[in-house]
């Protein structure tokens, strides 16, 4: 195998209009392609790699495209430039029937013609591959496999593809390690692969550290994009979203859970203040600040007219904190999780929570992703996201998130020193922010859910808080 994924980059002449016709039809119904609702009118090959020569069978192919679609930017916006999106191609003559939800389609003409190609994370001989290539360190063309050396890997580790619908897609291996692929890539430092290096080299433990990491130098080595990350796979664990419905179903409660949870955030945020520089939240940062949360409001009433009877008093959040910096108040900004909820929340076996998926929301830009915020905002995630366990319960269970807020932010306090609801008027901004973007995402997407962010609506507009 080692031959095999250090080979040098092939050229494949024809190869990206060979799979045009396929691609078309069968990215826009990936789980994780971010251009719904736009047809795809070409696309641009940016690179290929074999990984394994595609005269054998399976082929394996490493493909990075730009998928063009038509863009109306909003007034005055610059157009969005074509996304970029990663795809392992695998090539058979014929595929077996394991495989066949992983087709992508038959090859027609070009230099694939005649054979099948199909979503190759789906394959183990495939996937074994990448694993393969890491624990070599290999070099692939542009492609770089790398790792910190520790854990060792081991070779022969059974792989799997785990199912589960995702904005990315992930592989495990023999229970040992779990690889990350970035599906839709951007160039520069991604804060899924920094910030857990980070952590990991300031001894923070709440945070699996990273084995290995891909990397493919498109534009020069100061300007990388992380393709995929690998980190150990806790074994066992159950995600924070899992275990809180599992309690709620039986009438459990979680306040235990929420309090060791509040600790584990105040740590990683406690470590990243250490490892990394900090920012001062002003007047002007602050005013930016609420211009911005003011907009998502404005907007999110204009598309859902339930939203506005609130929106005067939801404005009243963000002016509140825009007058408080008037008045000379600064806050500490420094990098945070950026997407923190209960799926991003592991509770191993033993009971020691970790935090994954440093990503940060993939709709915003990479620079916004890896600015210095408020620790206060991965809290309002949080709290956010006991609402929602407690509204999927059936009848729903409010006093249930209230005791689980409280009891996450009083963990929250024991570790950091500090308490998140001593700054009500910031901790309330953030919150009324992403219940504005949750009314919005539930109208459009399910509408059933909408009375789960409008429940926290009522209460933000008069100024309640946990």
């Amino acid at each position: 195998m080692s031959e095999a994924v250090t080979r040098a980059t092939a050229t494949h002449p024809g190869l990206l209009a060979s799979l045009d016709p396929l691609l078309r039809e069968w990215l826009p119904r990936q789980r994780w392609f971010a251009g719904k609702g736009r047809p795809v009118t070409g696309f641009s090959l940016v690179a290929a790699a074999d990984l394994l020569p595609p005269e054998g069978s399976p082929g394996l192919l490493h493909v990075l495209l730009r998928a063009h679609q038509p863009d109306v930017p909003a007034q005055g916006a610059a157009p969005h430039p074509a996304d970029c999106y990663q795809v392992l191609v695998g090539v058979r003559e014929a595929l077996p029937p394991r495989l066949a939800p992983a087709l992508i389609g038959h090859v027609a003409e070009g230099p694939l013609a005649g054979r099948s190609v199909y979503e190759a994370l789906y394959d183990p001989r495939a996937t074994a591959v990448l694993l393969e290539a890491i624990r070599t360190r290999a070099r692939i063309g542009r492609l770089r496999f790398e790792g910190e050396g520790r854990p060792r890997i081991r070779e022969g580790l059974v792989p799997r593809m785990m199912t589960s619908e995702q904005s990315n897609s992930s592989i495990v291996y023999g229970d040992t390690f779990i690889l990350k692929v970035l599906r839709r890539i951007v160039p520069g430092t991604n804060p899924d692969l920094e910030l857990p290096l980070v952590l990991s080299r300031e001894g923070c433990p709440r945070v699996p550290a990273p084995a290995g990491w891909l990397i493919a130098d498109l534009d020069g080595p100061d300007d990388p994009y992380v393709l995929a990350v690998l980190q150990p796979y806790v074994r066992g664990a159950t995600d924070g979203w899992e275990l809180a419905l599992r309690e709620l179903a039986k009438g459990g409660d979680f306040t235990v859970e929420a309090r060791a949870l509040g600790r584990a955030t105040a740590e990683v945020h406690t470590a990243l203040a250490r490892a990394l520089p900090t920012a001062t939240l002003g007047r002007a940062r602050a005013r930016l600040l609420a211009d911005g949360m003011t907009q998502r409001l404005e907007a999110a009433a204009q598309a859902v007219p339930a939203l506005r009877p609130y929106a005067p008093g939801l404005h009243q959040a963000f002016e509140a904190l825009a007058a408080l910096a008037a008045d000379g108040r600064t806050w500490t900004a420094q990098r945070i999780h950026g997407d923190l909820h209960l799926g991003q929340c592991l509770r191993s076996p033993s009971g020691t929570w970790s935090l994954i998926d440093f990503e940060g929301e993939p709709s915003k830009s990479l620079a916004e992703r890896r600015m210095p915020q408020p620790t206060v905002r991965d809290i309002a995630g949080m709290l956010r996201s006991f609402d929602y366990a407690a509204h999927s319960a059936v009848p729903p269970a409010p006093e249930w998130a209230t005791a689980c807020r409280a009891a996450y932010c009083t963990g929250y306090a024991e570790a950091a020193g500090r308490d998140p609801r001593a700054e009500p008027v910031l901790l309330r901004a953030y919150e009324t922010d992403k219940a504005v973007y949750e009314v919005l995402y539930e109208a459009r997407h399910r509408p059933d859910w909408l009375p789960v962010p409008m429940a926290a609506i009522r209460r933000l507009s008069v100024g309640a808080l946990p």
